[in-house]
């Protein structure tokens, strides 16, 4: 049996975007020695070696490129922008926004990326993507860290810290594809509450340690 594969991409083929928002015939703008590069260029890769096996083998392939996903279950130290703030605001510490804060994100809960990903694996073998898959409302790091503060009710200043090296400036899918080929979809939870329910997860999650 010939089972179909899924591979979980990523938003940062687009790397550092001049094109925005990024849709998925934008072939993005990535810095092939920088410091973010070997996380970029694995998945750039990966998408050329999948495309390769459906050239050459017919393996059955769907790519899904993934903005940025949020919600419960996440590890509080895998250095995620959403789970950083939250379990600094929730602690009291300070909440670090590398540059001025300006750049943007959009931040997809994780009920509606799955629903997207069980959708992709459901069309016909003809589709296989690429297929951006996010949510498309835009937000700068000081409004997601603002947020967070007055939703855990948190007295968490805002420190700045030295922008990283090929930090992406702006992030925002381009979702008219998903919604044509997987049946409308888009998606349902805004941010403030799917932070919400991460933020409760994080609650009990320290209160256990």
């Amino acid at each position: 049996m010939r089972a179909r594969i899924l591979q979980a991409s990523t938003s940062e083929v687009y790397g550092d975007p001049e094109v925005h928002p990024q849709a998925e015939s934008y072939w993005g703008r990535v810095n092939p020695i920088g410091t973010r590069s070997c996380y970029d260029e694995g998945k750039r890769c990966a998408e050329t070696l999948f495309f390769d096996y459906l050239r050459q083998h017919k393996l059955r392939i769907k790519v899904v490129r993934i903005f940025n996903t949020y919600g419960p279950r996440m590890h509080p130290n895998d250095g995620r922008v959403v789970s950083n703030f939250i379990v600094q605001a929730l602690k009291g510490e300070d909440i670090t926004i590398y540059g001025d804060g300006r750049q943007t994100r959009s931040f997809c809960y994780v009920d509606d990326l799955i629903e997207a990903m069980n959708r992709t694996m459901e069309t016909a073998d003809d589709f296989t993507g690429p297929v951006n898959i996010g949510n498309p409302g835009e937000f700068t790091m000081i409004e997601l860290a603002e947020q967070v503060i007055s939703l855990t009710g948190s007295k968490s200043r805002l420190v700045h810290l030295p922008l990283p090296a090929d930090d992406p400036k702006q992030r925002r899918p381009d979702i008219a594809l998903a919604k044509s080929a997987l049946g409308g979809w888009e998606p349902k939870v805004p941010l403030a509450e799917g932070l919400n329910k991460t933020i409760a997860y994080f609650d009990q999650l320290l209160s256990e340690r």
